[in-house]
Formats: structure tokens, C-alpha cells, sequence
């Protein structure tokens, strides 16, 4: 298999590095920050996790960055991934199929959903890279080509593909539960509830307690069995049940809602931009 190397491209993410660095060294042989002038940390934690260091000052263009990737000891595939808003840390390992796919150059330039042209006829002094993946060919053509070519304007020789990179599309949310019926409004409501052992767990006690009751004095009054002393045992038989089972029913709810607060405060937790 041919070695790989992924270039992280960007400035001021030190709260991802670490977790982009040690995914790419999973995927890859070599890993490298080319680092756009960043005002934080990032050097800094680069250097903590022994990830090697290029300072790029220049233009942002695919020719000027072809040049530097080229003048670093390029192995056999190099990958740059354009670390921003729109890249997720679960995009890597399809940028890296896609780079062991014997491609001479593989990349994508960022564009709006409503962009319909083709990215091959696009100049690249126009195009916003995001991601890059060549070989040392590849390179070598791309470092020679002017700002103001095209993608099309390569060797025919090299195998070429160029692609939009646009933003996900916002998918409609399921709706959620407290409006999914009238039903799920009220089981939320009960969930949201503060005290669900006030509400189903105090009555419960009161009809387990008035029934248990009911069963000892009121039965014992019927000398025998007829429709009203087996209606009146039934009656209290419910009784008993309704209050049990809102005893269990609020001592249920109680403890779904201590899970479904702790649930949410771990989520709330997660990093969000991986």
C-alpha cells in the first residue's frame, strides 16, 4: 500500500487538534500542521503531540499550496484536509478512501448548496480549497499551473477529479415528542413534572391504603356471596390495584426523569464541533 501523508491546513483550532492528529495518525503514516498564522495554542499543542510544524504566510490557492506541500519531502499521496467550520472530524477516513483511490488529483472546492457549475471549469484564484488529495505528480502539475487556471487546463495524462464541496443539507427534525399526539403530550408532561411521586405517588397511597381497608371491615359484613357482596369485592379489588399502580406509575416517572436530566447533561457536554 502507498504511504500516505495528511496535511491539517488552517489556524486557531487547538481544541481539535488533538483529536484530528490522533485520528489521522490512525489513517495515515505521516501527519503534518500547515498553519495559516494561528493567535492561539495551536502550535503549542502541535508541538505536545510531536506533530510537525509548517508555517505558511502565503496565498491560500492550490498552486502556491502544492508548492509548499512539494518542497517537504512529499511521500508517494498526500492528503490536505482544510480544517474549518464545515470540516467533521467523521469526514476524515472518506478523504482518505478517496486519496488511496490512485488518484493523480482528488479535490474539492467549498461552494454554497445552490452552486451548480462545474468545479472543473472553476479558476483557482476563485476557489476556496477543501481538500486536496495528489500524488507527487499531481503535485508537480498543480505547482506549475497559474492562479488563474482551471482543473481542466492539467496534463490529460493525469487522472483528475474535481468536486463542489457544499454544506449538509439541514434535514427536517422529527417532531418531537411532546407533539406527536396528544398522548405523548401528556407522557412528557409527566416526565418534565418536578414531584411525580406527589402527583400519582400520594394518591396512590391513599387508594392502596382506603382499599386494603375496604377489604378487611366491608367485606367482613357480608354473611354471603351475592351480586352486591361480589360487586363491592370487586369494587375494593380495584381500588387496591389503582392505588398500587400509581404508586408504581410515580415511583417509574421519578426515576425516567433523574435518567432523562442526567442524559441531557451529558449532551450537553459533547463537543459540538466534532
Amino acid at each position: 500500500m502507498e504511504s500516505l501523508r495528511i496535511v491539517l491546513m488552517g489556524k486557531d483550532f487547538e481544541l481539535r487538534l488533538v483529536s484530528l492528529v490522533i485520528r489521522a495518525r490512525e489513517l495515515a503514516d505521516d501527519v503534518v500542521l500547515l498553519d495559516l498564522g494561528s493567535s492561539d495554542s495551536t502550535i503549542e499543542m502541535a508541538n505536545k503531540v510531536d506533530c510537525r510544524v509548517i508555517n505558511h504566510e502565503g496565498a491560500i490557492l492550490v498552486p502556491t499550496l502544492s508548492q509548499v506541500l512539494l518542497g517537504d519531502e512529499p511521500t508517494s499521496c498526500t492528503l490536505l484536509i482544510h480544517v474549518n467550520n464545515r470540516f467533521k472530524l467523521r469526514d476524515m477516513p472518506l478523504l482518505v478512501n478517496r486519496a488511496r483511490e490512485n488518484w493523480d488529483v482528488h479535490m474539492s472546492f467549498s461552494s454554497e448548496a445552490t452552486d451548480n457549475s462545474n468545479p472543473q471549469e472553476i479558476a483557482y484564484s476563485d476557489a476556496e480549497i477543501s481538500h486536496l488529495a495528489a500524488s507527487i505528480s499531481g503535485l508537480k502539475a498543480l505547482s506549475n499551473s497559474d492562479s488563474s487556471d482551471t482543473p481542466l487546463e492539467l496534463d490529460q495524462e493525469l487522472r483528475v477529479r474535481v468536486l463542489h464541496s457544499k454544506p449538509a443539507p439541514k434535514v427536517q427534525q422529527r417532531e418531537s415528542l411532546a407533539t406527536a399526539s396528544r398522548f405523548a403530550q401528556l407522557f412528557y408532561w409527566m416526565l418534565e413534572s418536578r414531584h411525580p411521586l406527589l402527583l400519582f405517588g400520594i394518591p396512590g397511597v391513599v387508594l392502596f391504603f382506603v382499599g386494603y381497608k375496604l377489604s378487611g371491615d366491608v367485606l367482613d359484613t357480608f354473611s354471603e356471596w351475592n351480586e352486591t357482596s361480589v360487586g363491592v369485592g370487586l369494587a375494593v379489588i380495584a381500588v387496591t390495584l389503582m392505588g398500587l399502580f400509581a404508586m408504581m406509575v410515580g415511583l417509574i416517572l421519578y426515576i425516567m426523569g433523574k435518567q432523562v436530566k442526567q442524559i441531557q447533561s451529558q449532551y450537553n457536554q459533547w463537543p459540538k464541533d466534532e
